[in-house]
């Protein structure tokens, strides 16, 4: 029987990983508070924290609103900007994983974005890109780059022509066809997709009659979204050839094989690290039992 190390092993844009649990970016920092906690090299990778060209503050308090089975969020992409990410985070970073990392890029216009995957494909510590499209593009009237095939195309595009490193653009599930932007992505260069990110909901306070977040509305996420992202990863999965990587509401073993089935190469896991801030090494822990449960030898023989 292969070890287990071969096992889990999965490969993601020509990059080897030890599994394919990847905490997912704005739920794991940039590894420092999980790392007093155990050792987080045993990870496949981790998308550290959204990072944009400049500092961001992010948006106004209350940010975080509960629902059942999930929780909505609105922290607004704070972080310090990439210069202080690279000068300060990630050296910091290299004491306490000891693998490639995945990027997490935002912006706000196309310039922002490409401005920073530049600096960023330059760290030998990057080992792949994760654009995520689902910001608003200001100088676009508001629309989200990832609503808009030409739009998302673009910024795919202008991304690919300043980087060497593999690009996964990061889409919006608020759209109508998430196979259109998907499909648009890849033509235009895109070495890889990840999805979903959160859905767009609200909450309302009866006593204040208002809604609960400073934001009015915020991004929906938790057990409550599986079933959306599962049904959308399938669908991409099908009308591209690039690797996908699942994401949403995952917080098992067995959610991370039903991703794999639905046909993503590596499974991003949320919400469920800030229930449960060891919940990615119980996952990476319990997978061998969960394969051998449903008689899978190899997850690299498991996609789609």
């Amino acid at each position: 029987m292969a070890s287990v190390e071969n096992r889990l092993a999965v490969d993601l844009c020509g990059i080897e990983l030890d599994n394919p649990v990847i905490p997912a970016s704005g739920t794991f920092g940039y590894g420092r508070e999980f790392a007093e906690l155990y050792d987080i090299d045993i990870l496949g990778t981790f998308s550290f924290k959204g990072t944009t060209k400049d500092p961001r503050l992010g948006n106004p308090t209350p940010r975080i609103a509960e629902t059942p089975c999930g929780m909505l969020n609105a922290v607004g992409l704070q972080n310090p900007g990439v210069e202080k990410v690279i000068s300060e985070e990630l050296p910091n970073l290299a004491k306490i994983f000891h693998k490639p990392v995945m990027a997490n890029v935002s912006g706000f216009s196309v310039d922002d974005y490409v401005y920073t995957c530049k600096k960023l494909d330059k760290q030998p510590q990057v080992g792949w890109l994760e654009v995520n499209i689902s910001c608003p593009n200001v100088h676009g009237g508001g629309m989200s780059f990832g609503t808009d095939p030409s739009a998302a195309a673009g910024v795919t595009r202008a991304v690919k022509a300043v980087t060497a490193k593999p690009v996964i653009v990061k889409l919006s599930p608020n759209v109508t066809d998430i196979t259109e932007i998907a499909k648009t992505c890849e033509d235009a260069g895109a070495d890889g997709i990840s999805l979903i990110n959160t859905l767009l909901g609200m909450r309302i306070d009866l006593k204040t009659r208002r809604p609960i977040l400073a934001n009015t509305t915020g991004g929906l996420s938790g057990p409550a979204v599986f079933p959306v992202a599962l049904r959308m990863v399938y669908q991409v999965a099908k009308a591209v050839s690039v690797p996908v990587v699942g994401m949403g509401g995952v917080f098992s073993a067995e959610d991370v094989l039903e991703m794999m089935m639905a046909g993503a190469a590596a499974v991003e896991v949320g919400a469920a690290n800030l229930v449960d801030p060891f919940a990615c090494k119980k996952i990476i822990e319990t997978l061998p039992a969960a394969m051998d449960k449903y008689g899978i030898g190899t997850l690299k023989e498991l996609k789609g």
